[in-house]
């Protein structure tokens, strides 16, 4: 079987404190527990969990949706996104399995990363390090003030911005990265790779696609 791997990366620096994170906490639920009841996710879609705050960490490695628990997510610290985009990469690099004469690949792993601030490490070598490994959709979502030009450099054509990180715009959030994980789910099985925003579904009216 050929996986579909998601990695959530996620900032959780201190901005996030208060409504923000646990709107987080209770969307990766949401999240998984929606998943867990799409039958083409549930045989395909793998789930790893990518935090930031001063440091980047992995929370949860790639793992099928049965298994998957919820990791315990705090807000403190600044913004490591090229930390961040390190790790992901690293883990993409790790993780994903190439075709071999008995096995075939997986799937181009997609990445949905949501930030509320602007990184406050080496970026650019991060960014670089990101952009040595192939990734199917990047979607970039821009919380409050976060640099949307940083977010464009991660994922060009797919930056989406919420203008609040209230638990409303949070739900709406994880409610549309759970279409569009079930969606690629679907379209992998039909051996057809989601690459890019226009493939997903039509974001909601609380998150506004920027171009």
């Amino acid at each position: 079987m050929r996986r579909l791997p998601v990695y959530l990366v996620l900032d959780v620096s201190g901005s996030m404190s208060g409504e923000p994170i646990q709107a987080v906490k209770n969307g990766v639920q949401m999240l998984v527990s929606s998943l867990r009841q799409d039958p083409q996710a549930l045989e395909t879609a793998y789930l790893s969990v990518i935090t930031f705050d001063s440091s980047a960490h992995e929370l949860v490695p790639l793992t099928d949706l049965p298994s998957f628990q919820a990791p315990n997510i705090t807000a403190n610290g600044v913004t490591a996104m090229g930390e961040a985009l390190t790790l992901v990469a690293d883990c993409a690099k790790r993780d994903v399995v190439k075709a071999s004469a008995t096995q075939k690949a997986d799937w181009r792993p997609m990445v949905f990363l949501m930030s509320d601030g602007v990184p406050t490490d080496d970026f650019e070598k991060g960014l670089a390090r990101f952009k040595q490994e192939k990734w199917g959709a990047v979607v970039a979502c821009a919380v409050n003030d976060a640099d949307v030009s940083i977010l464009q450099r991660i994922a060009p054509e797919s930056v989406v911005q919420l203008d609040t990180s209230d638990s409303a715009s949070m739900s709406a959030f994880f409610k549309w990265v759970t279409a569009s994980i079930g969606l690629s789910s679907k379209s992998v099985q039909n051996g057809k790779e989601v690459e890019g925003l226009n493939q997903l579904p039509p974001p909601p009216p609380e998150i506004q696609v920027v171009v």
